[in-house]
């Protein structure tokens, strides 16, 4: 049978943008279906790059790094704080969106804008703004995304009650802020807030943040939190959050408590983009938040049919979406260009401080039963890192004692996610603790710290008589 097309692409997020591209630069034939009026998704729309962008606006407005360094006081004139933070996620929004559209089309993929469904393995049905229209194809890649979770305990229809989309659509900045969740994105949004003067509340209820970090990064990154003004409860859940008469919007707690606030970010996760596409149609199941299941090829139920990216749930990063998409394509039109996507991946968490990191942890050694040898660096020690004024920052590196090879990276500091990809070049190449030793890095620089966390780490090794 003669299909419409070699590959149709649903969503045009990082990775429908990069499977499409991919299976065009093959010479397949290849379009892309997106819902909304610009490609981009929840990364440059909603989600990564506006938050990101917010950040470094909050971080420039607020004079947060320059406060201890050059002895400044900034005040936040609130009126003009916003509008500045929304003109510059637009600018950038709107770059990052023509940088895509540019990359489909030399890349001759056709885009298609309505909402598609699926009327059999090989059919979707596209509603557009003028009609509904059929279109076949060999194979297809379900790349729709994902969108906030919204618990119906939660008054999402008050008008300052957010979830992680609506929060970009902020016209004020609240004297108070309360923070349901301490995952990434609320601890993002955390010390955002905090940094422009917002007395800000964050709600877990796990007994740790981000407890998929290293131990130490995540106590690091709790205190730095806190340094910020940030009033962490931990262990602590939510049982009502309503609009109270003269208090603002009023949260009670399960120990008892109360929490007055302006504003309040309900930060629950996450749900796969899946709803309108009746998958189950064509065979494709999802489980309860809406993510489509996969296998090892991203290859779901139906065997034309793939998907990737935040739509199959963990991690849901940008960067392992795309090479999600990319392993799928090539595995569907049997490419060798590329197999898998790779075992280590990098986390980047853009709090202030930044976090990030690679590989394993303290403790994941430890429950592998992996000898080890720590060493670390600290900012306050290194030249480039008294030139940006930050005294808190600490590079861990974490080695094989056996094989004096670099497991683990961990990163708390300014340029904290850019640094971690030294880590992970290291870790992937197979370098050990002599690989920082031998090399030259540029000084001053913040890259510097790996030489000294490794000097560090001899003293454990000579413990051991394997220095």
């Amino acid at each position: 049978m003669a299909y419409d097309f070699d590959l149709v692409v649903l969503g045009g997020g990082p990775a429908g943008e990069k499977g499409a591209a991919q299976a065009a630069y093959f010479g397949k034939r290849v379009a892309l279906v997106e819902r909304e009026p610009e490609p981009g998704g929840a990364a440059v729309h909603t989600g990564t790059l506006p938050s990101k962008t917010l950040r470094e606006t909050a971080l420039f407005l607020s004079g947060y790094r320059q406060r201890e360094l050059y002895g400044l006081s900034v005040n936040i004139n609130p009126d003009l704080a916003v509008p500045k933070l929304l003109s510059r996620k637009n600018a950038v929004r709107d770059a990052e969106v023509a940088r895509i559209k540019w990359n489909l089309e030399r890349h001759r993929v056709e885009q298609m804008h309505g909402v598609a469904r699926f009327v059999d393995a090989h059919t979707i049905e596209v509603v557009e703004r003028g009609g509904a229209r059929n279109v076949t194809s060999e194979v297809f890649l379900v790349a729709t995304g994902s969108k906030p979770h919204q618990p119906p305990n939660i008054p999402f229809d008050d008008e300052d009650v957010d979830d992680s989309d609506t929060i970009l659509q902020i016209d004020r900045l609240p004297k108070k802020m309360l923070i349901v969740g301490g995952g990434v994105i609320g601890c993002e949004y955390a010390s955002m807030f905090a940094a422009m003067g917002v007395a800000v509340t964050l709600v877990e209820g796990r007994d740790r943040l981000l407890p998929f970090l290293d131990w130490e990064m995540g106590e690091r990154l709790r205190g730095a939190l806190a340094g910020l003004g940030v009033d962490i409860r931990l262990g602590e859940q939510t049982t009502e959050i309503a609009r109270a008469p003269g208090r603002g919007i009023v949260t009670k707690l399960k120990s008892g408590g109360e929490i007055a606030a302006e504003k309040v970010l309900a930060a629950s996760g996450r749900s796969g983009r899946t709803e309108e596409l009746q998958l189950d149609k064509v065979g494709v199941a999802v489980d309860k938040r809406g993510y489509v299941k996969v296998d090892d090829n991203y290859r779901t139920a139906a065997a034309n049919i793939y998907a990737a990216g935040d739509v199959i749930g963990f991690p849901m990063l940008a960067s392992t979406s795309m090479e999600q998409a990319r392993v799928g394509v090539c595995h569907a039109f049997g490419f060798t260009y590329k197999r898998q996507v790779s075992h280590l991946l990098p986390f980047g968490i853009y709090t202030i401080p930044e976090v990030s990191c690679v590989g394993l942890s303290e403790e994941t050694a430890k429950e592998q039963k992996i000898a080890y040898v720590v060493g670390r660096a600290f900012y306050r020690d290194n030249a480039r890192g008294k030139i940006v004024g930050d005294k808190d920052g600490v590079i861990k590196l974490v080695f094989d004692r056996e094989t004096r090879k670099l497991i683990g990276c961990h990163c708390i500091g300014d340029r904290a996610s850019e640094l971690v990809h030294i880590g992970q070049a290291v870790i992937t190449l197979g370098g050990t603790v002599d690989t920082f030793i031998e090399m030259v890095f540029n000084y001053p620089t913040l890259s510097e710290m790996f030489k000294y966390a490794a000097y560090d780490a001899l003293g454990g090794f000579a413990k051991t008589g394997k220095r």
